[in-house]
């Protein structure tokens, strides 16, 4: 298991959501985060049917093009009830001509579940990949699971965060402090993962 040494990495997403969270998770070890959309870099076509295989492309893309290492995030929204999905496709759900329209995903996910007997149970899962400007990576994968709460709650998240509530907690993860989403979430699950084995002694 290779150790990250740098103390810069390149976020690679255009999310800036997402670099807020990783910003967070990255500071007490001194390492500092650009997010690949203020490099310039354009996001790679995501053509993998895994969130590993697609945390891949997006990361050796953006250490490749950056000459530095670089960490990517592909994690989606996974309902049982409808096998898994949205899953890997979870932004495609959202995607509109003008961006991304998440209240309009959540609301496709509640119209195909919202006959199924509750609880409707859910999880959020996230593969993260660093990789090196050599070619070498390495991944992390984690999960939390929950049951889907409708109608959406909360401001304080992103994405599909107003309408999971995490197994053991009554506010969604929209609702929460971010500080509290950061010890639990399935981000916070894989990155516990990565500082084990990548930024432990």
């Amino acid at each position: 298991m290779r150790k990250l040494t740098e103390k810069k990495i390149v976020l690679a997403s255009h999310n800036k959501g997402k670099l807020r969270e990783i910003a967070e998770l990255l500071q007490p070890f001194g390492i500092s985060v650009i997010l690949a959309g203020d490099l310039g870099l354009e996001e790679p076509e995501e053509t993998e049917n895994t969130y590993a295989g697609n945390a891949q492309i997006k990361a050796h893309f953006a250490a490749r093009s950056s000459g530095i290492p670089a960490l990517s995030d592909d994690s989606g929204f996974s309902v049982d009830a409808l096998n898994g999905a949205p899953g890997v496709y979870s932004a495609d759900w959202a995607e509109t001509p003008n961006g991304r329209d998440f209240p309009m995903a959540m609301a496709k996910v509640w119209d195909k579940v919202k006959h199924v007997p509750t609880p409707q149970m859910a999880r959020f899962c996230c593969t993260l990949c660093v990789a090196w400007p050599d070619g070498h990576d390495e991944i992390f994968e984690g999960v939390v699971y929950g049951t889907i709460a409708w109608p959406p709650r909360g401001d304080r998240g992103f994405g599909y965060d107003p309408m999971f509530v995490a197994d053991g907690m009554s506010q969604t993860f929209a609702e929460i402090e971010p500080t509290a989403k950061h010890d639990m979430s399935h981000r916070a699950d894989a990155f516990d993962k990565l500082v084990k084995n990548c930024l432990g002694d």
